[in-house]
C-alpha cells in the first residue's frame, strides 16, 4: 500500500468544512491517513469478524492488483462485501489505512464488539472506498482522484492487525523502518 506526497497521518480530532473541531468517534485510539488509492498490490486477510449490512463477515481475504480488489473470498459473507464493491467505480479501492498498537484500552479488554467504530480502535485496519478529502486539501472529486484521494459512497473498515502482523515504512529509496512489531510501536 501506498501514499501520495500530500497524504498527512491524523488522528482524533478533524475539522468540519465550516471551521468547527469535533472526534468524531470516541473512544479513539488509531492514526490514520488516505493512501493512494492506485498504489495497493497483495492479499490482506481480516483478524477480527465484521458486520456490514446486517450480515457477519468471517475470514474475508481481498486480494489487490495495481490498487483494486480483484479477488474477494471469505469463510461467510463474502456476497456482502461484493455487493459493496459494486456500488460505484471506486468502491474497490482503499480509502483509509489505520494504525493501531497491543496498549489500546479497547484492545485490552479481549472483547470483539462487532461494531466497527469500536473494533477499530483495538487493532490496525484498512477500508475500501471513500478516503478523506481533507488530508488532501480539495473538495472536487476529479482533484482528489487525480491526487490520489479516493471517492466513492462506501467507506468499509475491517480490521487486519494483531500481534503475528508487522507493520514497516517504506521511504522515497525503499529504505525499511519498522512501525509496529508484536502488536507495539518501534517508533
Amino acid at each position: 500500500m501506498g501514499l501520495n506526497r500530500a497524504s498527512r497521518w491524523r488522528c482524533a480530532s478533524i475539522e468540519t468544512v465550516t471551521g468547527i473541531t469535533h472526534t468524531p468517534n470516541l473512544p479513539t485510539e488509531e492514526v490514520f491517513v488516505s493512501p493512494d488509492w492506485r498504489r495497493a498490490d497483495g492479499t490482506v486477510r481480516s483478524t477480527y469478524p465484521l458486520v456490514t449490512s446486517g450480515t457477519t463477515v468471517r475470514g474475508l481475504e481481498l486480494r489487490f492488483e495495481s490498487g483494486k480488489i480483484v479477488e474477494v473470498d471469505a469463510e461467510s459473507g463474502a456476497d456482502v462485501i461484493k455487493a459493496q464493491l459494486a456500488t460505484d467505480e471506486q468502491a474497490p479501492y482503499l480509502g483509509e489505512i489505520a494504525l493501531v498498537d497491543g496498549t489500546s484500552p479497547v484492545k485490552r479488554t479481549e472483547l470483539v464488539f462487532k461494531d466497527t467504530l469500536f473494533d477499530e480502535n483495538a487493532t490496525c485496519h484498512i477500508a475500501f472506498g471513500a478516503g478523506f478529502p481533507e488530508s488532501n486539501g480539495s473538495d472536487s472529486p476529479d482533484e482528489l482522484l487525480a491526487a490520489g484521494v479516493n471517492v466513492s459512497r462506501v467507506h468499509t473498515d475491517f480490521m487486519i492487525g494483531g500481534a503475528d502482523v508487522d507493520v514497516d515504512g517504506l521511504d522515497v529509496d525503499g529504505d525499511v523502518t519498522p512501525i509496529i512489531r508484536g502488536d507495539a510501536w518501534q517508533l
